[in-house]
Parts: structure tokens; C-alpha cells; sequence
């Protein structure tokens, strides 16, 4: 969130990067206000992610349309890797 283009601090810092890597994300924009957070965060998720600060909406912008993103593929739980999409969604009803 932001007002007159500067970030704004956010909360749950911890939680949101632990979600990041969990699903595969490597690269987190976190508003400039939050860098004194970092010190909360596991050091084996810190390691693992790549922080950008930003204090300004363009920062963010900047980064997030500039950088080649790097996903890795999770498989969802149950779900074996190898596992083929039918196409078909068995169990819904439409």
C-alpha cells in the first residue's frame, strides 16, 4: 500500500516469507520501513530469498516488472509430481 507514492510498512513480515518460500517464490519486495524486520526472520529463509527494499511505488514497479522471475515448481501435497492433468475436474459438479 502506498500514499503519494511512498511504501508503507507492513505487518506479518515473518509469515509472508515463510509463504513466499514455501511456494516457490525467491524474490520479495519488502517496503524500506520493514528492512529492521529481517532480524525476525528464520535464517534459513533469509538465506533462501532474495530481499528488495523499496520506499517508493516506482521501486516497486522497477523491480517487479524488470526481473526475470524465478519460480520453482511445487507439487501440491497428495499430488505426486509425475501425476497428468485429464482436463477434467472429477468430483465438481458444474
Amino acid at each position: 500500500i502506498s500514499i503519494r507514492g511512498r511504501v508503507l510498512p507492513i505487518g506479518g513480515l515473518k509469515e509472508k516469507t515463510m509463504a513466499a518460500l514455501r511456494h516457490g517464490i525467491r524474490t520479495v519486495i519488502i517496503p524500506k520501513a520493514n528492512e529492521r524486520d529481517l532480524g525476525e526472520i528464520d535464517p534459513v529463509v533469509r538465506r533462501a530469498l532474495n530481499f528488495v527494499t523499496a520506499e517508493t511505488v516506482d521501486t516497486v514497479l522497477e523491480t517487479a516488472l524488470n526481473h526475470k522471475p524465478m519460480f520453482v515448481s511445487v507439487p501440491a501435497p497428495g499430488i505426486s509430481p509425475d501425476a497428468k492433468s485429464t482436463g477434467r475436474n472429477t468430483g465438481i459438479r458444474q
